[in-house]
């Protein structure tokens, strides 16, 4: 078996890790710092080196460069407890082999490992040196990770993917990224809301309209697709299309050719095609309610959005990362403390991330500091069965007064941060005669 190399600053994780590689019969080269780990690569050649990322003041990335300056096919296994979307897209476009998300199985390091011996001698792409985009994909939890590792290596081809996901869990800004990390980049990304279109005009909505095609059609109308040729289109709740739109649909994901309505031929376009729901599609289609050929075409590429309840060690980051942003945002001096933190985490979070950040973002105009009572307090007022419903109208009422008044009446920023659909906020500011 190869000799390894590994670099862990964590004393007893390194003498767990250690004894679980000699036990499979690997000799194993074990150090502390980035300094021990660059001087072993300058005069050793590793077929596979395991290391942490966030170790001294240099990194695993140094590592990972290092190992693959030495040996371009040397496979690179990175371990952190702490990743972001920029550290996979770095260590993934540096060459990377594997990135594992901590605490892990054992087995999990022991599979990466065995994966990188079974593709030894198939090379690996040379690091790209390019500075990466800030993103506000955060989480360290196993779920984000796993999505980050798709992120990087789906991003540069041209397949077409399937987000899934409850509503809020970000699949929107998964999108974006992916769109950011392309070849496409410098093109247009253009996002569709498929659910907020009228099943008749979806189709001129997205492959467009001549003159006359229809009643009112007084110019000609160019489609979503078009007007995106070269980037890439995205298309929200995708499950909520008709059937007889989605024929459509195959065939332009079929024939990349679109024929506005009441063009006499099709047109060529160049787009990537991202496609998400929060609804099962393969129920769906065994429902008969979703082409299943369609569902074929679309799901070249699945990624799942954990939930928020399912990755609640994400919360503290995710809460600090909206302080500091609202804060800024409305010149608020408003800290975020531990029992708030305990509070947020222990709260499951129907609405996921996007209820996280309007909450916080609606403690940040409305409390002096952010504890447990405020965030209880904000939590209950948004479930009416805590509360009989005058009490919870009256808070309404008073809390619609406060975020206008802090927004300076401009309605569509309040309907935002309360959480709510602008026309919902008129219906009641309709009520309250304000």
């Amino acid at each position: 078996m190869p000799r390894l190399l590994l670099v862990e600053d964590d004393p007893a994780l390194q003498f767990t890790i250690l004894t679980a590689l000699e036990e499979k019969g690997y000799g194993v080269d074990a150090v502390s710092t980035t300094g021990e780990a660059i001087d072993r690569l300058r005069d050793n050649a590793y077929p596979i080196v395991i290391s942490d990322i966030y170790i001294d003041e240099r990194t695993g990335l140094d590592i990972l460069d290092a190992a693959r300056r030495k040996d371009p096919l040397c496979s690179v296994i990175l371990m952190t407890g702490r990743g972001t979307m920029e550290t996979v897209m770095a260590a993934t476009r540096g060459g990377a082999f594997d990135y594992i998300a901590k605490p892990f199985d054992l087995d999990v390091l022991t599979g990466a490992i065995e994966r990188a011996e079974a593709v030894r001698g198939a090379g690996e792409n040379e690091a790209q040196e390019e500075e990466l985009p800030e993103t506000e994909m955060i989480g360290i939890s196993p779920g984000m990770v796993d999505v980050y590792k798709k992120v990087s290596r789906v991003a540069p081809t041209d397949a077409t993917v399937v987000l899934e996901g409850e509503t809020g869990t970000g699949k929107e800004l998964v999108a974006r990224m992916i769109h950011r990390f392309s070849r496409r980049a410098s093109q247009p990304f253009v996002a569709v809301d498929c659910a907020s279109i009228a099943p008749s005009l979806l189709e001129s909505e997205l492959f467009g309209a001549m003159r006359g095609a229809f009643t009112g059609a007084d110019r000609d109308r160019i489609g979503v697709f078009e007007s995106a040729n070269r980037g890439t289109v995205f298309l929200d709740e995708i499950g909520d299309i008709e059937m007889n739109f989605q024929a459509n649909l195959l065939r332009f994901l079929q024939e990349r050719e679109i024929r506005p309505l009441g063009a006499g031929r099709p047109r060529e376009v160049d787009v990537r095609v991202i496609a998400a729901t929060n609804r099962d599609l393969q129920r769906l289609v065994d429902e008969s309610k979703f082409r299943e050929d369609l569902w074929y075409r679309l799901n070249t590429v699945r990624i799942t959005m954990p939930p928020l309840r399912e990755r609640r060690g994400d919360i503290p980051l995710l809460a600090r990362f909206y302080v500091n942003k609202y804060t800024g945002l409305y010149n608020r001096n408003v800290k975020l403390m531990d029992s708030g933190v305990k509070a947020l985490q222990d709260y499951t979070w129907p609405g996921n991330v996007r209820q996280l950040q309007h909450v916080i973002e609606r403690l940040t105009i409305l409390a002096d500091q952010i504890d447990g009572e405020t965030v209880l307090d904000a939590l209950t007022a948004m479930d009416s069965r805590e509360k009989p419903m005058e009490t919870l109208a009256d808070a309404e009422e008073e809390q619609i007064r406060r975020v206008l008044a802090a927004t300076g009446g401009n309605k569509s920023k309040a309907a935002q941060i309360l959480g709510i659909e602008r026309k919902t906020l008129y219906r009641k500011l309709e009520r309250m005669k304000f």
